[in-house]
């Protein structure tokens, strides 16, 4: 197993960056492919729903998992080959039909996110973390 994953990402490198996730079973789900491929195939049938373009970024995956945990959000990988079970397991390999508003998501700043990890968080905890975010910035 490679230990590197694919995310989608929009707008990448900019302020205002934002990554791909599902809500499912009210959970903010991040998807972590195995394959490039597999990525590229998600990112061109969310372009088909009319999202931003998105592009797909290679990442550490024990980076994007400490990231996704930090945040509140749960890594999904995705492996190569994988066979979906059930409807569930089917948005993994396809966005579904109906999304959220994807207009207003530019507006979601970095505040926002650290705000939503823990609200009542320390200073020094939300300095960590803003730390945390900057550094994986640095990887894209």
């Amino acid at each position: 197993m490679s230990n590197r994953v694919h995310v989608l990402l929009f707008d990448a490198g900019s302020e205002a960056e934002g990554i791909h996730s599902l809500e499912l079973n009210g959970h903010t789900v991040v998807l972590l492919f195995e394959e490039e491929d597999d990525a590229l195939r998600y990112a061109l049938l969310l372009e088909a729903q009319d999202f931003p373009e998105a592009c797909v970024e290679a990442i550490p995956r024990e980076d994007i998992e400490h990231f996704c945990t930090e945040a509140g959000y749960e890594a999904r990988y995705v492996p190569s080959g994988f066979l979906p079970e059930t409807a569930e397991d089917r948005l993994l390999l396809a966005p579904p039909e109906h999304n959220l508003d994807t207009n207003n998501w530019k507006e979601a700043t970095s505040k926002e996110v650290l705000s939503a990890v823990e609200p009542e968080s320390s200073a020094s905890e939300q300095a960590d973390l803003e730390a945390f975010r900057r550094s994986l910035e640095g990887l894209l």
